[in-house]
């Protein structure tokens, strides 16, 4: 995606929001299959920080030498990032997740889940306070729709709420906001690089975290039962790491920058179909009428907000691309 001369987004051309579009749907069930091998090791013993850490850890491990390949002879560039990948580690990989998790210590799964997913939402609000240009009906319509998809997928009857669980979740929606943002934000960095070198970022806040006691850690190295067989704990934790951690993030933001963040905010929402899919598949839990009543809605959604991309910016404009345009003028 790239920048006009006053900080807007230019529209992307059809072909690159479609393959966008591809890339954000494999991000989505990559990211969807944390929840379905994660379960195993959460049943074994090991608490969410725990497998959160070595999730992190492991990816960064993974994915630092690719980076580091496709930026080969151009490590300046990386540093004159640095910045924008020390606010991706920190706000859209520790934050996201830490925050999420916090979140689930006090409210119900389906509401931490809720409020993270309404990191679409306050994309729409921002752009709308920032451009002082209402958004379109399509993209209104396909917020509402999506997010009324989203209530029905997470079931949310009987849910209760905690105040400080619900501030943690919010925290948890800015650092899903934030990964969108970043991954928007024009640069000349590599597609692989921004998760390359922003994971181990992630991973060091994550360990602080751990080191302090502020993440409960548990990670007791046992078998597990996994599809009714007991295997090793590192069996689940690979597919942790190697799918819904390094793949998703790799997938994610390619898809982020042809689609821009509006757009790519929103097909991710089918991470929660996916993984509904997926826990039907690994752990048995078939999904209700209702939820495959608000899959529809969230793919309706997301429809007409693909058919309101291209007519304007998808993009918001950042404070460097905002000082940039002053300067120029």
């Amino acid at each position: 995606m790239t920048s006009s001369s006053h900080g807007l987004a230019a529209p992307v051309q059809p072909s690159r929001i479609g393959l966008g579009v591809l890339l954000g749907l494999g991000a989505s069930l990559a990211f969807a299959t944390s929840g379905a091998f994660a379960r195993p090791l959460l049943d074994a013993g090991w608490t969410p920080g725990g497998a959160v850490f070595w999730r992190v850890v492991g990816a960064a491990v993974l994915m630092l030498p690719i980076g580091l390949w496709v930026m080969r002879g151009r490590l300046r560039e990386v540093v004159a990032e640095w910045r924008t990948i020390t606010a991706f580690g920190a706000l859209a990989v520790a934050t996201a997740q830490l925050m999420y998790f916090a979140a689930v210590d006090r409210v119900s799964v389906g509401v931490a889940l809720l409020l993270e997913y309404m990191a679409p939402v306050a994309l729409v609000l921002l752009a709308w306070v920032r451009q002082r240009h209402a958004p379109s009906r399509l993209v209104l319509a396909g917020t509402l729709t999506s997010v009324l998809g989203l209530f029905c997928v997470l079931d949310l009857a009987g849910a209760s709420l905690d105040p400080l669980g619900v501030l943690f979740g919010f925290l948890a929606m800015f650092g899903a906001a934030a990964y969108f943002v970043l991954g928007a934000r024009p640069t000349r960095l590599h597609p692989l690089a921004l998760p390359a070198f922003g994971l181990p970022v992630g991973a060091a806040v994550l360990g602080i975290a751990v080191l302090t006691g502020v993440l409960p850690y548990a990670a007791p190295l046992v078998d597990v039962s996994l599809m009714g067989a007991s295997v090793p704990w590192w069996v689940p934790l690979a597919v942790v790491v190697l799918c819904a951690t390094a793949l998703a993030y790799g997938l994610g933001v390619a898809g982020i920058a042809l689609m821009g963040e509006r757009l790519s905010s929103f097909v991710s929402l089918s991470e929660v179909l996916f993984a509904s899919l997926l826990a039907a598949i690994v752990l048995g839990e078939l999904p209700t009428g209702l939820q495959l009543a608000g899959g529809g809605l969230i793919i309706t959604g997301v429809v007409l907000i693909r058919a309101a991309s291209g007519r304007a910016p998808a993009g918001l404009p950042t404070f460097v691309d905002e000082l940039e345009a002053a300067e120029s003028d």
